[in-house]
C-alpha cells in the first residue's frame, strides 16, 4: 500500500496514560511530544489532537471526593464535570507545550482547545449493565450511603480493596462540537478536542433536546475515530507505548505488523491477539475508520515516532 499524500486531514489521538499521572508529568511528557506533532504539520498534515483523561479524570473525582468527606459542604463532583475539567486543563498544558514548540520553529499556527460534547443513545444496552469503575474505593457504609442519596448510581464491591461505583460505556453516536472544529482547522489552527472521547451528553427532550451530560465513559479510542469520521479526516493515528502492533506479544515468535487489511486484523480479533485493554480497542477503532470510507487508513505506532509512522517508516497501518 502506499504511504499517504501530503495534504491531507489527520486526527492524532494520545493515550491518557501516555501523558503521566501527575501535571509535573504530564508538562514534561507533552513537551516532548509537542515537536513531533508539529512534525506532523511541517510534512504538510491537517492535524486534530484528541487525547485519554482516565487518570486526569479519576484524580479529578477522587480530589472531590475525599474533600466532600473531610468537609460535607464540599460537593461531590460527577463525571461529566470531571469530564470537563480535564479536557480543560490537559487541553491547556497541551497549547503551551505547542506553544513553546511553535516558537522555537518560528511558526505562528494558532493552537486552541474545545472542550467537546459527544452524543450517545440514551437507550444503549451499556446503560442497563453499567461495568466501568471509576473514582476513589469506598466502605461499604459509604457506598450504601451514596446510593441511598443518589439511587441513579451504582456501587459494587472490588475484589477486597473497597466499593467503586460504576458507570456505563456506550458508543459514541456524534461529535456535537464537530462544525466549530471544522471552522477553527479552516482559519489554521491546530485544534485540541474530545479529550477521553468526549463528555458524554443525549438529548434531552423535556428541554426542548437541549443536550445534558450523563454519568458514563466513552472509549477515548472510539471517541478518536468518530471524530475521524465527523471531522472528514483522511489518517486517524492511534499513538501509544509501542511502535508497532503485534501478534503474539511478549512471546519467543513475537511478530510485528506493518502493514494489514481490515480483514487480517478482524482474523487476529477473533484469535484474541490482542490485549483487551490496551491494543484491542486500538485495533477495533482502526477497523471501524477504515471501513467507514475507502482510501482510510489507521495507524497506531508510538509518541515519539509520529512523523517517521505518518511517513510509513514506523507504526502499524490499517486499510481495506
Amino acid at each position: 500500500m502506499a504511504f499517504v499524500d501530503n495534504d491531507t486531514r489527520v486526527v492524532v489521538a494520545l493515550g491518557g496514560n501516555a501523558l503521566g499521572d501527575t501535571p509535573e508529568e504530564q508538562i514534561e511528557r507533552v513537551r516532548a511530544a509537542a515537536p513531533e506533532l508539529l512534525n506532523l504539520i511541517t510534512q504538510g498534515n491537517e492535524i486534530i489532537i484528541t487525547h485519554g483523561n482516565g487518570p486526569q479524570v479519576g484524580m479529578i473525582q477522587k480530589a472531590f471526593t475525599y474533600a466532600h468527606q473531610v468537609d460535607e459542604k464540599i460537593p461531590m463532583l460527577d463525571l461529566p464535570e470531571c469530564g470537563g475539567m480535564s479536557q480543560g486543563y490537559i487541553g491547556y498544558h497541551l497549547q503551551q507545550a505547542l506553544g513553546v514548540a511553535l516558537h522555537k520553529a518560528y511558526k505562528r499556527w494558532h493552537v486552541a482547545s474545545v472542550v467537546t460534547q459527544t452524543e450517545v443513545d440514551p437507550d444503549d444496552p451499556a446503560f442497563s449493565n453499567p461495568t466501568k469503575p471509576i473514582g476513589a474505593f469506598l466502605s461499604e457504609e459509604q457506598a450504601k450511603a451514596e446510593m441511598a442519596a443518589h439511587p441513579e448510581q451504582k456501587y459494587v464491591e472490588d475484589s477486597g480493596r473497597g466499593w467503586r461505583r460504576v458507570v456505563a460505556s456506550p458508543d459514541p453516536k456524534k461529535i456535537v462540537e464537530a462544525e466549530s472544529i471544522l471552522n477553527l482547522l479552516d482559519n489554521d489552527f491546530i485544534v485540541i478536542c474530545t479529550g477521553g472521547g468526549g463528555v458524554p451528553v443525549v438529548r434531552d427532550y423535556n428541554d426542548k433536546g437541549a443536550y445534558r451530560g450523563v454519568a458514563a465513559v466513552i472509549d477515548k479510542d472510539l471517541g478518536g475515530e468518530l471524530l475521524a469520521e465527523d471531522c472528514k479526516a483522511d489518517v486517524l493515528i492511534l499513538l501509544t507505548a509501542v511502535d508497532h502492533v503485534a501478534i503474539n506479544f511478549g512471546k519467543p515468535d513475537q511478530v510485528d505488523l506493518e502493514d494489514i487489511s481490515v480483514e487480517e486484523a478482524e482474523r487476529y480479533l477473533e484469535e484474541g491477539q490482542f490485549g483487551k485493554g490496551s491494543m484491542e480497542p486500538k485495533v477495533r477503532a482502526g477497523i471501524r475508520f477504515a471501513k467507514s470510507r475507502p482510501g482510510r487508513v489507521c495507524i497506531i505506532g508510538s509518541l515519539d515516532k509520529a512523523g517517521d509512522a505518518m511517513a510509513g517508516k514506523s507504526g502499524t497501518r490499517i486499510h481495506l
